[in-house]
């Protein structure tokens, strides 16, 4: 993978994580949490959402939604634990 392509990755975590901080009412982990957050969400939802049938498209809005999306479930995840 190129530099610019880590670089892609990263800024779409972080947005991804950012935005999934936001709709989860104050679960955001700061700015490296939340790009851990993101990349580790779109990881989650491009495993689960194929499989619910569920295909946002492609570009990078699209990715950034997919990622917001496995984020926020992540995120549900971790308040579960948390609890």
């Amino acid at each position: 993978m190129s530099p610019v392509g880590i670089i892609a990755w990263l800024l779409i975590g972080a947005v991804a994580g950012w935005l999934a901080g936001l709709v989860m009412k104050g679960a955001g982990f700061g700015l490296i949490g939340n790009i851990v957050v993101g990349i580790v969400g779109a990881a989650i939802a491009g495993a689960v959402l194929p499989r619910l049938g569920l295909y946002i498209g492609g570009g990078v809005i699209g990715d950034i939604i997919n990622a917001a999306i496995g984020a926020c479930l992540l995120l549900f995840v971790i308040s579960l634990v948390k609890k």
